[in-house]
């Protein structure tokens, strides 16, 4: 078994009997872990409360001032920490007494005089329930992940950046602030689908994504609406702004092909922008509605163009601005 080319675990030792302490030490380091060590009970939260603790501890339960037991006990309520396995050293041998160990927060217990070969077996046991823990952590984010975001592109989905619009649109109600979205589609998707194969296509829309993120802010939201079709979210932004960043983001999408000669593709987009500026003047789906009717214009228009849309007040006042078309064909 070839244990060094590992990364070192580390361990924190809370003893207060130096012979103890250096038995613990000397096993524990030539086992390969790495040894953090401490005499009293307030050290040891001290260490387990850093940025970078341990995530196995030795304590014993008898220390000055803060016993190992109350150690376990505040660890063990700081719910927003990961995970500390903890092994109490204790002289007690009474059931009563191991079992309050247990309740108030320690994994195992070791009853001194210890043993070499069961304090390494119950610390192995510690690392291997780490592991699992943080196996299932990471299982658990990665569908998480795949649940909330698209998988060709790694934006958010289409739940997640409605959720996101939502959100806007509630912090200005308490805020005020004006916002704004951006509806951006990919002129003659299909087309390109069809000329140059899907994985082309695949390769355009991860493209168009990068473009859009070089240009937009770190909190501004992306997330793909559907198909070829992207919305985002812009904090704090009048319609000067808006209107903007989607130039910016044309612009960078026409600047240069995707793909290399003599697969190349020239890619364009059109873009609908709407802006916010007042909770009562404008709900969010309202707002998704004025942005796709401004996207609208734009395909009409010859593509490869900015459209910002019309004011509510000004939509409202036109008759036949409410039968616009609000899905018209893409591409």
């Amino acid at each position: 078994m070839i244990e060094n080319d590992k990364p070192k675990k580390s361990v924190l030792i809370a003893e207060d009997d130096p012979v103890s302490r250096r038995i613990l030490n000397t096993f524990l380091v030539k086992w390969g872990y790495d040894v953090t060590v401490v005499t009293d009970g307030a050290a040891a939260l001290a260490v387990l409360e850093g940025d970078t603790s341990p995530r196995l501890a030795v304590l014993d339960w008898m220390m000055p001032g803060v016993e190992g037991v109350q150690v376990c006990r505040r660890i063990r309520e700081r719910a927003d920490r990961p995970y500390v396995y903890v092994l109490l050293l204790t002289a007690r041998s009474e059931k009563q007494d191991l079992l309050q160990g247990l309740e108030l927060g320690a994994d195992d217990y070791l009853t001194k005089p210890f043993d070499a070969a069961e304090l390494r077996a119950r610390v192995r046991v510690g690392e291997r329930i780490l592991n699992l823990q943080d196996d299932l952590i990471s299982a658990r984010e990665e569908l998480r992940f795949r649940a909330t975001h698209d998988g060709l592109t790694g934006i958010p989905n289409r739940a997640m950046v409605m959720e996101a619009l939502d959100r806007e649109a509630a912090r200005q109600v308490r805020e005020g602030d004006p916002f704004g979205i951006v509806l951006v589609d990919i002129d003659h998707f299909k087309s390109i689908n069809d000329t140059h194969g899907h994985l082309r296509g695949d390769d355009v829309l991860k493209t168009v994504v990068e473009r859009m993120k070089a240009c937009t802010r770190p909190y501004d939201v992306i997330g793909r609406y559907g198909g070829e079709e992207f919305l985002i979210v812009v904090p704090a932004v009048d319609a000067s702004g808006a209107v903007a960043l989607a130039e910016r983001i044309r612009r960078n999408v026409e600047s240069r092909p995707v793909g290399a000669p003599p697969g190349d593709v020239s890619v364009t987009v059109s873009l609908g922008v709407a802006v916010s500026t007042h909770p009562k003047q404008t709900d969010a789906r309202e707002l998704l509605r004025l942005a796709d009717e401004a996207l609208y214009r734009a395909k009409n228009s010859g593509r490869n163009r900015v459209e910002l849309a019309t004011s509510p007040k000004q939509r409202h006042s036109d008759p036949c601005a409410e039968r616009t078309p609000l899905t018209p064909t893409r591409g």
